[in-house]
């Protein structure tokens, strides 16, 4: 400890604890699951929950009341980072615990989920610690390369497995962009860390020149694809139907923070001052995506590639109130994405419930008549849905409001008025699940299984898009606060 100690003086072992111990509770993982034989597979579980637990723990007894940078600029603790850590642990806990029936009933309860789960949260971690774009690109990579493995994970399955092969081609491509990004930033910044840039870009005007503009676009691509925006998101309806649906569960809900942590770091705390260089490009995707994904939404018959679209429509509001470029905008962001992955977590959770053996409940016919089969769980998607949507006094209509509130104050009255239509064109297919469950003859008479603890996390899931939303006031101030 002292050789140690002597080598690195700042605390930059207690700072960086929760990726530390989580790297190690994965190796644990990895290696127990290789004596863990099939029928006992459930002691995996455990101890990945056990190993989230515990670092979720570390995460929450962490206390930064400044910024904390160590390992040499490349690592950054905040209120931030301890915000999205402990909400993306939350949220993998979650997917596994909304996984493991339904990878028992279908002879996929393996290790290897809950190991590239681990594995992707380590990435995620990393992303939302980053304070320069090397770190940052080891953390993308290590989620991305998890996730491909994730959605390929039954291998017996030709659509999912295509569905990896187009997410990792497409991956490729886009990482490939945002590192080509990353080397023309750093050839006229001269530095990687996200301060000492945005230091060096008010120090030095000149440096805001074509070759910083052109390094700014590839990084924009980067972030957008990472997020689903349009135009590069080609990748994410057909991810999100051709996975299996655990595996969308998890795509869908904790990555989305690291894709905020990506776009907030290298846009507003790295380019910050560069606002007008990035901000028109962010708007485009913004806009593109508000409307290609409402419009395309409602042309799907299956709720999963549905769900797809309508995330891609999501992200268009969460990518308006980061083209603000205001504190409060952020803070928007945050709020937004926050209440989104409660949502969409308890949608996804729902499609698995209605799954069984041998089937898939996929197509939006799956839930005709699901209030007579299960009237608690068609409640708890009306609840999911009325969110989504964006109607009060569920949280939905809140991050929407937070978002149109940002963008009044920053005088752009028309995207204000573009979000209002576009929210309600989206009211549409989410009121159509409803009409299905409440309004249509059920098609499918089975009984719907799950575990008590899965029923109890699932209605306590859905129940707080309705819970938020009657009290947003603290979720809000946690925002702001967090991002002033």
């Amino acid at each position: 400890m002292s050789l140690l100690a002597d080598i690195f003086p700042q605390p930059f072992w207690s700072v960086a604890t929760p990726e530390i111990v989580m790297l190690g509770l994965i190796c644990t993982v990895l290696i127990a699951d290789l004596f863990i034989e099939d029928e006992r597979r459930i002691i995996t579980f455990w101890l990945s929950i056990g190993s989230l637990a515990l670092t979720l723990w570390l995460v929450l007894s962490s206390t930064f009341v400044d910024r904390t940078v160590v390992f040499d600029g490349a690592y950054v603790a905040d209120p931030l980072s301890q915000v999205l850590k402990a909400a993306a642990i939350g949220f993998v806990g979650i997917a596994f615990l909304y996984a493991r029936d339904y990878l028992r009933a279908n002879d996929l309860h393996k290790g290897e989920y809950y190991v590239l789960g681990l594995f992707g949260l380590l990435g995620m971690m990393i992303m939302i610690s980053a304070n320069s774009l090397l770190p940052m690109y080891l953390g993308l990579e290590t989620l991305a390369l998890s996730q491909y493995a994730l959605v390929a994970i039954d291998r017996n399955n030709a659509t999912a497995a295509e569905s990896a092969m187009k997410y990792f081609v497409l991956g490729a491509i886009a990482s490939g962009a945002l590192l080509y990004g990353i080397s023309w930033v750093y050839g006229v910044t001269g530095t990687l860390q996200f301060d000492e840039m945005a230091a060096a870009i008010v120090a030095d005007p000149s440096l805001n020149s074509l070759a910083l503009w052109f390094g700014i676009a590839f990084m924009v691509v980067g972030i957008a694809f990472k997020f689903g925006g349009v135009p590069f998101h080609m990748w994410l309806p057909d991810v999100y139907e051709g996975a299996r649906s655990p595996v969308t569960l998890y795509i869908a809900s904790a990555p989305k923070f690291a894709a905020l942590a990506l776009t907030l770091r290298i846009l507003s705390d790295g380019l910050g001052g560069l606002h007008g260089v990035w901000a028109d490009m962010v708007m485009v995707i913004a806009v593109l995506s508000l409307l290609l994904g409402n419009v395309v939404a409602i042309a799907q018959s299956n709720i999963k590639r549905m769900l797809g679209y309508s995330t891609i429509a999501h992200v268009g509001f969460i990518l308006i109130a980061v083209f603000l470029g205001t504190a409060k905008g952020n803070a928007a962001a945050l709020f937004y994405t926050l209440t989104y992955v409660v949502g969409a977590a308890a949608a996804f959770g729902i499609v698995i419930i209605l799954s069984r053996r041998g089937y898939e409940a996929e197509n939006l016919s799956d839930f005709k008549g699901l209030n007579a089969r299960s009237p608690w769980f068609a409640l708890m998607m009306m609840f999911v849905m009325l969110s989504l949507t964006g109607i009060p006094p569920f949280v939905g209509f809140f991050g929407k409001l937070n978002v149109i509130d940002a963008a009044l104050s920053s005088g752009h009255m028309g995207l204000a008025v573009l979000m209002v239509l576009a929210s309600v064109v989206g009211a549409f297919y989410y009121l159509r699940v409803i009409w299905y469950m409440y309004f249509e003859t059920a098609e499918d008479q089975a009984v719907l299984q799950a575990s008590a603890d899965t029923r109890v996390v699932i209605s306590l899931n859905s129940i707080a898009v309705l819970v938020l939303g009657i009290v947003p006031g603290w979720l809000w101030s946690l925002c702001v606060a967090v991002l002033g």
